[in-house]
């Protein structure tokens, strides 16, 4: 999980403007959001290769801070393939975009397993 968050956090940081279409168009500032995110996981990457305690409650935290767009991106993806006519293309990205919903939970449930990451009471 540290290497998913340390390539996702450099990526986030390096191509911003990729995963701004990502930030919910209620949110202000999505450059500034999007640079936040690569930070923290970032910070959460450190933490896990390193085996901070804290580090697994902060992974949870900004999985469940993504996954608002992650839902973004699969409305958005559904409704270019619903203006394309249904173009294979298009249908195909908003059915990965969909399918990748629920992969948050055993992420969230690998970075819980952590020293530390919430399985303590």
């Amino acid at each position: 999980m540290a290497g998913l968050f340390l390539a996702s956090g450099v990526a986030h940081l390096v191509r911003p403007q990729f995963f701004e279409p990502l930030i919910p168009r209620a949110l202000p500032k999505p450059r500034r959001i999007v640079e936040v995110s690569g930070v923290a996981e970032l910070v959460c990457a450190a933490g896990l290769a390193a085996g901070a305690g804290w580090a697994g409650r902060a992974s949870t935290v900004v999985l469940l801070g993504v996954w608002p767009g992650n839902l973004q991106m699969a409305l958005d993806a559904t409704a270019r393939a619903r203006k394309s006519g249904g173009q294979s293309r298009d249908i195909a990205l908003a059915a990965l975009a969909w399918a990748r919903m629920p992969l948050q939970i055993p992420m969230i449930r690998a970075v819980r397993a952590q020293p530390d990451g919430g399985t303590s009471a």
